[in-house]
């Protein structure tokens, strides 16, 4: 669950972007649906009435919300002479034509220093990882704009070294040495780093490669060989040279950051913390120990039968 402990809570910036993205489609399936139901109920509690408000005029106007989300909202149904659903006011919020402001330079740099929990990390990485190809250019590039605590950059040498090894395990199309080398050096687990290179829609290898700082030469080269399901299509090279051109190294950098952070959610989740006395009350009471007959460090004495017999 998202929370507020320690670092930015990232609540608010889940719900724009789930809405966003539900409304950019004209329709949607059952599951689509549910799916957007059952992830906006849980954070529209949440969230401040500034975030609230927004969402809310998003969804006021769009004809597909569900039923559900319309009344957590208090959406009026669409009337029959008004070609759009009006939306009540929340007391508090701010005036519908104040614009949102945007975040200054100086705040965002004080933001920049926000670190990012664990739990939210997992969240960002399988929401990206189960989102389509548009919604993962979308989460993408909302990401530059988060004041979440983006990764520091690998260092120019080191990145230099590993982007000739990729290019090379690329043109033999050598996957096993470009995952162990991609995670290697963006210190990621072998199960994340396999994730990345393995996955079809390629996204999340265009990201990892621009938070090495890759060419675009290079990495239209890498797509081309690395993997034949991508060199054969001439519209996924395409596609994913252009999110790569248009793609910037802060979001990638944060992208990276959900990537190690949700390593480590995995790993507290494995390992819990032992309080001093834990062990002392799971503990089983064991049967008492018998009193021995010769105490410790007692010798006995041993009677032979020839004391006092002279011989």
């Amino acid at each position: 669950m998202l929370s507020r402990r320690e670092g930015v809570d990232i609540r608010p910036t889940l719900l724009r972007v789930l809405t966003d993205l539900y409304v950019q489609a004209a329709a949607h399936s059952v599951d689509e649906k549910r799916q957007f139901v059952e992830l906006t109920s849980r954070l529209i509690d949440e969230v401040d009435d500034a975030t609230r408000a927004a969402v809310r005029a998003r969804l006021a106007i769009y004809p597909e919300t569900p039923g559900e989300i319309a009344s957590k909202l208090s959406i009026r149904p669409a009337l029959s002479d008004l070609p759009v659903p009006l939306a009540e006011a929340i007391p508090g919020s701010l005036p519908p034509s104040q614009p949102e402001r945007a975040l200054s330079e100086a705040h965002m740099r004080m933001a920049s220093s926000l670190s990012m929990q664990s739990a939210d990390a997992a969240e960002i990485h399988e929401m990206f990882f189960r989102a389509g190809a548009r919604e993962r250019v979308a989460i993408l590039h909302r990401l530059a704009q988060t004041p979440l605590k983006a990764s520091p950059k690998i260092p120019s040498v080191r990145a230099a070294r590993a982007i000739e090894a990729l290019e090379m395990a690329a043109f033999a199309a050598d996957i096993e040495n470009f995952t162990l080398e991609l995670g290697e050096t963006l210190i990621l687990p072998a199960r994340v780093a396999a994730q990345i290179v393995n996955d079809s829609g390629g996204e999340p290898l265009a990201c990892a490669m621009r938070a090495l700082d890759m060419s675009s030469p290079v990495f239209q080269r890498v797509l081309l060989f690395l993997r034949p399901e991508f060199g054969t299509s001439v519209n996924t090279v395409y596609r994913l040279s252009r999110l790569y051109d248009r793609l910037s190294e802060r979001s990638a950098l944060v992208m990276l950051a959900a990537w190690r952070g949700s390593a480590m959610a995995g790993v507290r989740a494995k390992y819990r913390s032992i309080l001093y006395d834990d062990e002392s009350q799971r503990a089983r009471p064991g049967p008492g120990q018998p009193r021995p007959a010769v105490q410790p460090g007692a010798v006995p004495i041993l009677r032979t039968g020839t004391e006092g017999s002279g011989r």
